[in-house]
């Protein structure tokens, strides 16, 4: 019998069952007959690239249909000996480990309900002993808590895991996010190590929920003061992304397969990430407006009458409160209609309206299809009432209500401002036109940027002439112009180390990490200059520009639209604050649009080098204005 086997029964032939031990079903046959191994997956320290530990997976035969851990897991469920199969699992595992005498400490998977049941079955026997008589220290094995049920009952649970601690092991929780893994669980059992699915790591740097939700694990980690480690990396994009997010650990294909024999260094494709210290250009939310702005309005309290109320005390209510726009019509709490105040003053003025209808219900002039809206409403239904023909939606204001109930009334002139501020404030996470980031994401990834004293240039890109241009052709063709723009800067810019950002109007912010800015910015410059004349008509394209008014209303010729570029290369720990980087922008940009070429830089430095200033100065730093392009 080889040794890792046989000191593995002799730690734990006094749990197993005789069902595992002699049964001749085909996962207790390949326990009995050594028919199963253990694979050594690294897991990597995303900060040095380091090796930090191993997880022990369990494998069959190669090539038969028992090879898969799920596969050996069902088959031991159908002859009902899952929790002994998995003990032994752990046992083939660690005495696998010890043999190799490799240093590093061993993930090794456990179901909950396995866990309680093997600890129970121990009964007074010290867990320690137990482990250690597999040849591996209690205090280097992290039990990796696997979830195929629910865990319901929490008691046992936290029981057994009192006597692991106290054997100096330690705990992970595997999959969290995935099944039945749960907050809960985590609160109560305070794991070591929580195991991110790898559902919120595949493809990270192109889902902006996955970081968001990453973003939230990771604040839930250091409230517990739990150790997280992101499985299922399996790409560069992924694991730069999961590296900037300063989760401290990492596991996948790209750091390394399972393999026999531990590994000694991580995959170099994997390394050179690692060793590459550029940021990564994290996914930005489009910020959509969420529902619930009239939160923030402030509702008009009026008063209500009933369909029976009659005009003639409709008219009371409105001579009693003379600001009131509008009264609602409610059945038992229910908006059925609403009365505008200019409308029925002027029928109740009318001769002879008081004698025919002041004793008649109300409802006869009232408008029977109001807007009732709810305090949880979505913005573009407030937008169709803004852009509906019945105008009288304006007028008449709106019936707010919160979970159906009647709370007051809404002004047109609210709705207006409402939805103009909320629209203002998605724009500043991403640009409507362009759906480039907006401000918000520009300043957070600038910010991160100097945090992590990253070498990096900030480019402010102006359009030069472009109101004139938008003046004479129309918004429509401007809007062509800044889609123009926005799409040859994504063009020459690297997605995965470059950022594009879309301050507002014609204006852009570029953040370069690629050496070769300099030679980007030149080909966006130029192409531009290129592609934005075919927007110009025949006649003009002839001239080179257009006649029309400047900003006094003077008629002057203007060149046709071109593009500049204001870059500052930022050295590590030159600036600290994102706001300073993009004021020196912009002094850039102004000398970008008095340099011949349209390109300009300066440095954070202030001694830099004299060739370095040389560069600036045909690139046109400091070059003599000319007049404007």
């Amino acid at each position: 019998m080889p040794e890792p086997r046989r000191h593995a029964l002799e730690a734990m032939q006094h749990i197993l069952s005789p069902a595992l031990l002699h049964g001749d079903g085909p996962v207790a046959r390949l326990l009995q007959v050594d028919g199963l191994h253990s694979v050594f997956q690294p897991l990597a320290n995303l900060r040095d690239g380091s090796i930090y530990s191993h997880e022990a997976l369990i494998r069959g035969p190669a090539g038969s249909p028992l090879q898969s851990p799920d596969a050996l897991l069902e088959q031991a469920r159908h002859e009902h000996i899952l929790h002994d199969f998995e003990l032994m699992c752990v046992a083939q595992a660690l005495t696998q480990w010890g043999a190799q005498s490799t240093p590093g400490r061993v993930f090794v998977n456990i179901s909950a309900s396995a866990l309680i049941w093997g600890v129970r079955r121990l009964g007074a026997a010290p867990l320690t002993d137990v482990v250690r008589q597999m040849g591996v220290a209690p205090h280097m094995v992290v039990l990796e808590i696997t979830e195929h049920e629910r865990v319901t009952d929490l008691v046992p649970l936290c029981k057994a895991l009192r006597q692991v601690h106290a054997s100096g092991m330690r705990l992970a929780l595997d999959d969290f996010g995935d099944g039945h893994s749960s907050l809960r669980l985590w609160s109560e059992v305070r794991p070591d190590f929580v195991k991110i699915d790898k559902y919120f790591t595949r493809d990270v740097h192109q889902h902006p929920e996955k970081l968001q939700m990453l973003q939230a694990i990771r604040a839930i980690a250091d409230l517990f003061g739990t150790t997280l480690v992101a499985e299922g990396i399996e790409t560069s994009e992924e694991l730069r992304a999961i590296r900037d997010l300063e989760i401290p650990y990492g596991q996948g294909y790209l750091l390394g397969r399972p393999s026999v024999l531990a590994r000694e260094a991580i995959e170099p494709a994997a390394t050179t990430v690692l060793l590459d210290r550029r940021v990564a250009v994290l996914p930005h939310s489009s910020q959509h407006v969420r529902p619930g702005i009239l939160r923030s309005l402030i509702t008009v309290q009026a008063p209500t009458v009933t369909p029976h109320t009659s005009n003639d005390d409709v008219a009371g209510l409105f001579r009693m409160h003379s600001n009131l726009h509008a009264i609602a019509v409610l059945d038992d709490g229910r908006p059925l209609a609403i009365i505008n105040r200019r409308d029925f003053m002027n029928h109740y003025a009318t001769l002879y309206f008081r004698e025919v209808h002041g004793r008649k219900p109300c409802t006869a002039f009232a408008n029977d299809a109001p807007r009732v809206v709810e305090l949880d409403c979505n913005v573009e239904d407030l937008v169709g009432i803004l852009t509906s023909q019945d105008q009288r939606y304006l007028s008449d204001g709106f019936i707010v209500t919160d979970n159906g109930r009647y709370l007051g009334l809404g002004t047109g002139e609210q709705l207006v401002r409402s939805v103009t501020e909320a629209r203002i404030e998605a724009a500043r996470h991403a640009n409507p036109l362009t759906s480039l980031p907006g401000n918000i994401p520009i300043s957070l990834h600038m910010q991160r940027l100097l945090d992590k004293r990253a070498s990096f240039v900030a480019c402010y890109a102006d359009l030069n002439h472009f109101k004139p241009f938008n003046d004479h052709y129309g918004y429509w063709r401007g809007d062509q112009m800044i889609r123009l723009a926005a799409r040859l800067a994504l063009t020459h810019c690297d997605p995965q180390t470059d950022f594009v950002g879309h301050v507002g109007g014609d204006d852009f912010m570029l953040l370069f990490q690629s050496s070769d800015w300099l030679q980007r910015c030149q080909r966006i410059v130029d192409e531009f200059g290129r592609e934005a004349r075919a927007l110009f008509d025949e006649p003009a394209r002839k001239v080179g520009g257009i006649w029309a008014e400047d900003r006094y209303g003077v008629n002057r010729f203007f060149y046709c639209t071109t593009l500049s570029i204001g870059a500052v290369r930022v050295a590590p720990g030159s600036m600290r604050l994102a706001e300073d980087v993009a004021n020196l922008a912009a002094l850039a940009k102004r000398d970008a649009k008095q340099s011949p070429d349209g390109i300009s830089w300066r440095d954070t430095v202030p001694n830099a080098t004299a060739a370095s200033r040389a560069k600036g100065q045909r690139a046109g730093t400091d070059a003599q204005p000319v007049p404007a392009r």
